[in-house]
């Protein structure tokens, strides 16, 4: 398909799960959802589930939390710039892809990062946009060899 019969819904397709990833990471890099307004809710919810902790167990789960879900939500984001640039870019090979989707998930983390060091109840970390990379790097290595055990031989497309 050439790119001049690509209408909007098709870029919008391939960019709303960017933009959907982006603004959920804008709204959880407030203020609000700081450490210290998370610890309780999710504690309730955590107790309820496997019982009681103590306080220094749970400043440690809570911090594990925390971490996974950088881990997991920025994966989620990697696959999301991955599917992006698949679609739009059809003659490129997967690696240039996942290059770009680290890429564009490491630029969101940074900016994330930034703008988390001028909120008083957050810290920007340079540790948390590694963390974010991994996430991405893993999640689009799990995609990468899911396609290879579906077509060893077709990770390049042609139209």
């Amino acid at each position: 398909m050439s790119s001049n019969r690509r209408g909007f819904w098709f870029w919008f397709s391939a960019w709303f799960p960017v933009l959907l990833g982006i603004g959920v990471i804008l709204i959880e890099s407030t203020e609000a959802l700081g450490a210290n307004y998370t610890s309780g809710p999710l504690r309730r919810l955590y107790e309820a589930l496997f019982g009681h902790v103590s306080w220094r167990e749970w400043d440690r789960i809570h911090h594990i939390i925390r971490k996974i879900g950088h881990f997991a939500g920025y994966g989620a984001i990697g696959l999301a710039w991955l599917r992006a640039w698949w679609l739009t870019l059809p003659r490129s090979r997967f690696v240039q892809d996942a290059l770009l989707a680290l890429l564009g998930t490491a630029l969101v983390a940074s900016v994330d990062e930034w703008h988390q060091a001028y909120l008083p109840n957050r810290t920007g970390s340079v540790w948390d946009v590694l963390l974010d990379c991994c996430g991405a790097i893993t999640l689009q290595l799990v995609v990468y060899v899911y396609m290879r055990s579906l077509r060893p031989k077709k990770l390049t497309r042609v139209e």
